[in-house]
């Protein structure tokens, strides 16, 4: 008997892969007749992802449930394996889908390449240029391009980083990055407080003008945690006209130190993870984000507001260029300059474009493009709509590779 329609099935564990991926996932619907796709969620974030799977109205096939307290990254890898390999058995996929560079996205890579299952790598061809910053992603992401056959990439310039280690121009898609489809989608109504948690937030802080801080990465922690965290402190303490909103990270780590030192201020505002449409609202709100977040880098070009990158490098450097970033290198006094010249009026970051203007990410067309990307690949032929953006991807030109 020859084979069934074939099987996309997409994996996912952490609330970034979601964000990204659930445009995906949505975008083969109007491909169901001929394909099936399949979804695959580890749990490698089981708390944090919950929320998320209702918001984008995610179905899961598969729940593999890994999460542990205390994990490390070997622990999550083989957990992930063991766990994924007898659904790959069953299911038989005619590829896999990962996303970006986390421990999830490498142990589904590799559990695919083991079986001969294609792999399709989502925002491939990112590159910081040190192998262990940030950790472990860079070598994450380094590895999974080198066992996928399929690499949709969401600039030019990751296309010529993938090009420059010798991947083959033809198994190269350049689509955008779904981030934008996920932020349009949600966050279409940004300027409306849509949650209790966000009205409250924006009553509390209403006449100042807004910081708003996450910070969660493994290189962040100790020392230059605590030297930003005072930075920042001391900031808001000299500028009676602006306040800060910190979403605080689950991490005991990240909320230690945020407690003991951001805690009592009356205009610091310490709270619980929000929703990602809250979220979206509170950053649309936001005078200015500080944040060692790789997403928000991808997010604030859509929303128009100006960010402080926590981190000695970024494998986003389209920010930058377009305007919409600063890099602190995580250098204490750097941060202070950095926060003084962006809280100045004239200063760059009160002139940003407006909400509208090019995107380096793309219009917002990065699931429908992949979508049909796969199934041109699966040799899938049906009447399935084109992506619908209504301005043409525009990316910084080619460069050489980063990595």
């Amino acid at each position: 008997m020859g084979r069934m329609r074939p099987v996309v099935m997409t994996v996912f564990g952490t609330r970034p892969e979601l964000i990204k991926l659930a445009p995906v996932v949505h975008a083969f619907e109007p491909y169901a007749p001929a394909l099936r796709a399949v979804t695959v969620n580890t749990g490698q974030h089981r708390d944090l992802l919950i929320p998320f799977l209702d918001s984008f109205r995610v179905r899961v096939d598969h729940a593999l449930d890994v999460m542990t307290a205390g994990q490390t990254p070997n622990q999550v890898c083989a957990r992930i394996l063991d766990a994924i390999d007898p659904i790959l058995a069953a299911e038989r996929p005619s590829i896999l889908l990962v996303q970006g560079d986390t421990t999830t996205a490498l142990a589904g890579a590799i559990a695919a390449f083991h079986r001969g299952i294609p792999v399709g790598h989502v925002e491939a061809g990112l590159r910081s240029g040190d192998r262990a910053n940030p950790f472990p992603e860079e070598m994450n992401r380094r590895l999974i391009s080198r066992l996928a056959s399929h690499h949709f990439t969401a600039t030019e310039r990751n296309r010529a980083t993938l090009l420059a280690e010798g991947i083959a121009p033809e198994s190269i898609a350049v689509t955008g990055n779904p981030i934008v489809d996920a932020l349009h989608a949600i966050g279409g109504e940004e300027h409306r407080p849509d949650s209790p948690r966000l009205r409250s937030l924006l009553d509390a802080t209403r006449g100042l003008g807004r910081i708003v801080l996450t910070t969660h990465r493994r290189e962040s922690f100790g020392g230059a945690l605590e030297a930003n965290l005072r930075v920042l402190r001391d900031f808001i303490a000299r500028r009676a006209d602006l306040c800060l909103i910190f979403p605080v990270h689950p991490n005991p780590e990240v909320r230690k130190q945020a407690a003991a030192i951001l805690a009592g201020h009356p205009r610091v505002h310490l709270v619980e993870p929000l929703d990602y449409a809250a979220f979206l609202g509170l950053l649309a709100r936001a005078t200015l984000i500080v944040s060692d977040s790789g997403g928000i880098q991808e997010e604030a070009p859509s929303l128009g507001k100006p960010v402080l990158v926590l981190r000695e490098n970024t494998e986003r450097p389209e920010s930058i260029e377009a305007g919409f970033a600063k890099l602190s290198r995580n250098d204490p006094a750097e941060l202070a300059r950095l926060l003084d010249e962006a809280c100045s009026p004239g200063s760059w970051a009160e002139s940003l474009r407006a909400v509208g203007s090019a995107n380096p990410y793309g219009p917002g067309d990065a699931g429908p493009r992949i979508a049909r990307a796969v199934a041109e690949i699966l040799g899938v032929l049906v009447n399935a709509p084109p992506p619908t953006a209504d301005r043409a991807l525009r990316s910084p030109p080619p460069t050489a590779g980063e990595g």
